[in-house]
């Protein structure tokens, strides 16, 4: 019996990062053609591996992968990856922290818990359609006689035919569907957070991304990391170091992973946006480049300055915009989503738009995912319900976008009991995870341990 592994196989990154060339504007047209000519499979569209095992190309794909990784990319002066030179392109030298009265008191803390329950809801309604196409999950939504989208995906009234063209995820279908929902099962969205908060325990604010990755040998589990994530975990084995570890042989590093990140950072830097998004910068810096670091760095300035409690969402994500460099694909998709938003009140128009304009990218990129995340929170306009439901009706990577959508509009609601019970009390007050020292944790007790760092001196 043969063990595959997903996501590393030389013969399965080659088409990705043939793509990821196409996106960064290299010049592979002769390294596509060897490939090709050789019978190399191109990049699966959903999977972490192509469907038939090609075991007999890895020596080709190995050359190719080297050789892709010399050629040079046109775009790189609009899209560094060296802290210094985001922060010089980017118009963060004009934002000064913002004084957040009260950080020590309990007005914080409820924030922090509206965020974590907000990530946790949205990131749980997203799982059972995660991977679908957009119209499947417009299709099985209106099957059930919700859509617009207005609370959480089941099976019941859905004709049967319908299920079997378009299946629910086959990892979350048994625990996200409405009557399944008891507490919030483990996903690598909820995961990442909790990791987050025992990096600052243990490093502080000032820890290294070479810290980043002694924590990830030391608490997260191998099999439950994903993409650059999981290319990244194996360059760590091969005793490759970061900031290599992001590029050796890694066509996945400026997808969404590093995102799906930088909550924490921005819970625990209120008012400070320039700061959260340089700490986040650390975290993402072990697994992805340009694009990939700014979705990481927008999130982190968004929720910063969500976090005060002053701000509303459009200022919010202002804020994170300010932090990237505006000529990048990642910026100028932002604010494509957050243009499209305020253009139409349908919001099905605005997610068609942006499937037209950036459904070229692989649905877990960060480029169209921020567009989507930024176009929903636009059009919530500060609304837990609506956040949520836009970001996760408009497709792509659909658990992470809500995971990220509930944790800003939990921010800007303020207070749990803000957040609609339909949401909340499903969760139970707990949380399934990998983590060990979390398994079972409590959404209040992880508002107090994040509490505890955002006040840290």
């Amino acid at each position: 019996m043969n063990l595959r592994l997903t996501w590393v196989q030389p013969e399965d990154l080659v088409g990705h990062e043939l793509r990821q060339a196409a996106e960064d504007g290299r010049d592979a047209h002769a390294l596509a053609a060897r490939w090709h000519e050789a019978g190399g499979p191109p990049a699966p569209p959903t999977a972490g591996a192509s469907e038939l095992p090609r075991p007999d190309l890895r020596p080709l794909a190995e050359e190719l992968l080297d050789a892709l990784a010399t050629l040079p990319t046109p775009l790189s002066g609009d899209e560094p990856t060296a802290l210094p030179e985001i922060q010089a392109s980017a118009a963060s030298h004009d934002l000064s922290p913002t004084p957040v009265p009260g950080t020590g008191s309990d007005a914080l803390r409820d924030r922090l818990h509206a965020a974590w329950l907000g990530r946790a809801a949205g990131c749980l309604l997203g799982k059972p359609v995660e991977k679908l196409p957009f119209p499947a999950i417009r299709a099985l939504a209106r099957a059930s006689g919700n859509w617009p989208l207005s609370t959480w995906f089941t099976a019941r009234g859905v004709p049967p035919e319908l299920l079997a063209a378009h299946p629910w995820n086959r990892r979350s279908a048994t625990t996200s569907l409405a009557e399944n929902i008891d507490g919030m099962p483990e996903d690598d969205d909820l995961n990442y957070p909790l990791l987050n908060l025992l990096l600052l325990k243990r490093y502080g604010r000032d820890f290294t991304t070479a810290d980043v990755a002694r924590l990830w040998l030391d608490e997260l589990p191998a099999g439950r990391t994903f993409t650059a994530e999981r290319v990244a975990y194996r360059n760590l084995l091969d005793g490759v170091e970061p900031p290599l570890t992001a590029v050796r042989r890694n066509p996945f590093r400026e997808w969404i992973g590093a995102q799906i990140r930088a909550d924490v950072h921005g819970w625990t830097h209120p008012g400070d946006p320039v700061a959260a998004a340089a700490q986040a910068y650390r975290d993402a810096a072990l697994t992805h480049t340009a694009n990939g670091v700014y979705g990481a760095m927008f999130v982190a300035a968004t929720l910063a300055t969500a976090a005060t409690g002053t701000a509303d969402v459009h200022r919010s994500l202002a804020a994170g915009l300010d932090v990237i460099p505006p000529r990048s694909r990642l910026a100028g998709a932002v604010r494509l989503g957050i243009a499209s938003a305020r253009a139409t009140p349908d919001f099905d128009t605005v997610v068609d738009r942006l499937h037209t304009e950036l459904g070229g990218y692989h649905w877990v990129h960060a480029v169209p995912n921020a567009a989507l995340l930024a176009a929903a929170l636009t059009h919530g306009d500060g609304d837990f319900s609506r956040s949520v439901c836009a970001a996760v009706s408009g497709g792509w990577d659909t658990d992470s976008n809500g995971a990220t959508a509930g944790s800003v509009a939990g921010l800007l609601a303020g207070h749990p009991d803000r957040l609609p019970e339909r949401w909340t009390t499903p969760l139970k007050n707990r949380l399934a995870t990998s983590v060990p020292s979390f398994d079972g944790i409590g959404f209040d007790t992880l508002a107090d341990l994040t509490h505890l760092e955002a006040v840290r001196p």
